[in-house]
């Protein structure tokens, strides 16, 4: 630290060689745990490497920061459990939700939301359990938990990437390029593969693989989805609001609902990210794809949609038959959907055939298309795999494997649903790491 009391952002001589806890990622769960690491007389160190803290939080949310999830632990550690586990991976005992449990309990979304409330951070519940700031910028989520590391003494090492850490006589020893840190207990937060952009390249696997701890393969979770139909192409950047998608080869698949995006290469926005961790550990093994079902309108049944589609017609007779339904669809979508129904676009909406009008409500009931691959691991919003729970002592997050080391967030082999899970995990996770690591420091 300078004089002044501020992180010093260069990497220089003034810092002691020795400390008490050593957290590595300065990320949500790393920041989470180095403040509440907080307490003994050896100070709390971050090492981070990138030039600041947060970057990836800064992009959470669209750049809004979706806090957490209203709800109880419950709730959230359910939707952890909502996805299938891995083919190849049945000797591991430990359930997501139940490894989450106790921190969720311990640091719950109301408590996270009161952790931001007591620092002047009001938040907001959304209709559908979204939880941001007030003032919807990441940013002030970020600097809220960076001025309380400063307030409580935490020291700052940015550009300081992690080559090792080996076990000493006492704690750790964790080399950097230019020194050597010695470490009573080491939390690593460094997050998984997903946006490398900010810094989240894997380090953490490889640190903790030669400390002996089990590596599950990271695949992509909740990212975009690749279609073998092209024509979504044309559509790219288009939205739709409350859309339902389920797996159509799989009637007890789950569905989903929420809003969709078309990509150049297929499908995006949240709805394909929550189905996305239903289909990516399953691509591989199905060469012609998995095929899925869009429901466009699925507040209104089939009967109803025909209903609404009849007084459209109606009141549009003499408007062509893509123009009246963009008054259902975005205007890009109108045309595309006509000829996915096999009705003519340039039709007058008054001409159209009952045949034809089923025809057409099938189709954005049951749109039809086959998911043949997830886009890479670098546009996932989150990585599934990591560390596995099996290794970590769900009441503290520390190894069984190595007393003393710790871990907190994403590295660990924990993936959940979009809409604030996935943060309420790294609250939750870090800030028992942290407590954890600091009651012997």
């Amino acid at each position: 630290m300078t004089d002044d009391g501020k992180s010093d952002p260069v990497q220089t001589s003034i810092y002691p060689l020795k400390t008490g806890v050593c957290v590595v990622g300065a990320g949500p769960a790393g920041l989470m745990a180095a403040i509440r690491a907080v307490g003994g007389p050896a100070p709390v160190w971050v090492l981070e490497t990138n030039a600041t803290a947060g970057r990836k939080l800064l992009l959470t949310g669209g750049g809004r920061c979706n806090l957490t999830r209203a709800g109880s632990p419950e709730e959230v550690a359910r939707a952890f459990d909502e996805s299938p586990e891995p083919k190849g991976r049945a000797g591991r005992t430990v359930k997501p939700g139940r490894f989450l449990r106790y921190s969720l309990y311990e640091f719950p979304p109301e408590s996270v939301r009161q952790f931001f409330q007591s620092r002047d951070l009001a938040s907001i519940v959304e209709t559908d359990g979204c939880v941001f700031p007030a003032g919807n910028q990441a940013a002030d989520v970020r600097n809220l938990l960076i001025r309380e590391t400063e307030k409580r003494g935490v020291r700052f090492r940015y550009q300081s990437q992690v080559h090792e850490i080996v076990r000493a006589q006492e704690g750790f020893i964790v080399h950097l390029q230019d020194r050597q840190i010695s470490a009573g207990r080491v939390i690593l937060a460094t997050g998984g593969l997903s946006w490398p952009q900010t810094g989240s390249t894997g380090d953490g696997y490889h640190l903790a693989e030669r400390l002996g701890h089990t590596i599950l393969p990271p695949r992509p979770a909740l990212v975009p989805l690749v279609t073998r139909e092209t024509w979504v192409a044309e559509l790219a950047g288009v939205a739709l609001a409350d859309v339902t998608i389920r797996v159509a080869s799989d009637k007890h698949s789950p569905a989903v609902t929420g809003n969709m995006l078309f990509t150049p290469r297929g499908l995006g926005g949240p709805a394909v990210l929550n189905l996305s961790r239903f289909l990516t550990d399953a691509l591989p093994s199905e060469p012609h794809g998995i095929p899925i079902k869009i429901d466009l309108f699925p507040r209104m049944d089939e009967s109803r949609m025909d209903r609404c589609l009849q007084q459209l017609l109606q009141t549009h007779a003499k408007r062509t038959l893509s123009n009246a339904v963009s008054e259902l669809v975005p205007r890009q979508f109108a045309q595309t959907l006509c000829r996915l129904a096999g009705c003519d676009y340039d039709l007058h909406a008054g001409q159209l055939t009952a045949e034809r009008r089923r025809q057409f409500v099938a189709t954005v009931k049951r749109l039809p298309l086959h998911v043949i691959a997830a886009e890479p691991i670098a546009k996932a919003t989150v990585t599934r795999g990591g560390v596995s729970r099996d290794e970590i002592e769900p009441r503290t997050m520390e190894s069984k494997i190595r007393p003393g080391l710790f871990f907190a967030g994403e590295v660990i082999d924990l993936d959940g649903p979009c809409g604030g899970y996935n943060l309420q995990m790294c609250w939750s996770t870090g800030a028992l790491a942290g407590r954890s690591a600091g009651r012997a420091n």
